[in-house]
């Protein structure tokens, strides 16, 4: 008989921005399959999401993944549950009103490396700071590019757990980085964008660098934030072959900016500035190949034919994946051709 380590992950009830927990369950044979990993429980009253007389909260296992960073090791996202078995308020992934996977979703998540020591992200000296941003984007060479070792291996465990990452590069700031996941059906996004999440922290561990998700670490200063680009589609907008249905879309955002941005991640009005490749998250726009606004329209999906995706480039890096798309799906989903 084998025994087997599960890491069940999930998220806490922080607010404004929740963070990820885990801890590790060991069973026997474990077999690997999402039905054979039991529900399991926590306590409640020490992540913000129970009294304590009251304690007990359960996780319900939604995806599992091989770890590929322990032996006999697997990791189990799951959503949080009441002791009565339905969704916690905190639960975000219980929003997501897409049963037949009709949209699909890739983010694109930018983040910071960060040196604990001087409290600055890596490549910036202890005193002062690096050259202005222009040379890091897609840098080569240990004069722009920081923490390299970092991003390979974070890499290469997604790739081994079997996370569809489609890409990684370096980002516009000194040590920011980005990596982008696609999946069809929203839940899929959302739990593969956390168990990358994860594997990051986790791997940003054995070098003693953290990661800043924060949509603008580095305040008023002339850099970049960090978004969390939301590049999404559904039938109608894949089989569109209309500008006019595609217009029609980004219209559908116009009357619920406010609901967008109260799940698009604490602080963006300090990253939606209308600088710095952002709108202002006073306004709204949408333009073909406009990183400038609030939703972009792929030149992909103008050259063909007016069918394809769209970009909402609003949400920012420290923003729940689940909420994003949950919010996206109910504006999207009642429009018609």
């Amino acid at each position: 008989m084998s025994k087997s380590k599960l890491e069940y992950i999930w998220l806490d009830g922080y607010k404004p921005t929740q963070s990820l927990r885990s801890k590790t369950k060991i069973v026997d044979d474990f077999s690997g399959k999402l039905e054979d990993a039991p529900m399991w429980s926590f306590d409640g009253s020490s992540t913000e999401q129970a009294p304590g007389g009251a304690s007990d909260c359960l996780l319900k296992p939604v995806a599992v993944y091989p770890d590929p960073a322990r032996a006999d090791g697997w990791l189990v996202m799951t959503e949080v549950l009441t002791s009565d078995e339905k969704p916690h308020p905190s639960n975000g992934r219980a929003m997501i009103d897409d049963p037949d996977d009709d949209f699909w979703f890739g983010f694109e998540q930018e983040y910071f490396l960060w040196d604990t020591e001087t409290d600055k992200p890596l490549g910036f000296p202890a005193n002062g700071y690096p050259a202005p941003q222009g040379p890091y984007y897609c840098s080569v060479g240990a004069k722009n590019a920081f923490g390299r070792e970092i991003v390979d291996e974070h890499l290469d465990l997604c790739l081994e757990a079997g996370l569809n990452v489609e890409g990684i590069n370096a980002e516009v700031a000194a040590g920011q980085w980005e990596f982008q996941i696609f999946a069809k059906g929203a839940a899929s996004a959302g739990d593969q964008i956390w168990v990358a999440r994860y594997l990051l922290e986790r791997t940003a561990e054995k070098y003693g660098v953290s990661i800043n998700w924060h949509c603008k670490p580095l305040g008023e200063l002339d850099w970049n934030g960090s978004g969390m680009h939301a590049n999404f589609s559904n039938t109608l907008t894949r089989t569109a072959k209309s500008k006019a249905t595609i217009e029609k879309v980004c219209e559908a955002f116009r009357p619920v900016v406010k609901e967008h941005i109260a799940v698009y991640g604490a602080d963006n009005d300090k990253r939606l500035t209308g600088k710095h490749e952002t709108a202002s998250i006073h306004d709204f726009s949408y333009g073909v190949s406009d990183r400038g606004a609030s939703i972009r329209i792929p030149v992909y999906t103008v050259s063909h034919g007016w069918s394809g995706y769209l970009e909402d480039r609003r949400p920012n890096s420290a923003a729940d994946p689940y909420k994003v798309a949950a919010r996206i799906i109910k504006t999207v989903k009642p429009v018609k051709a």
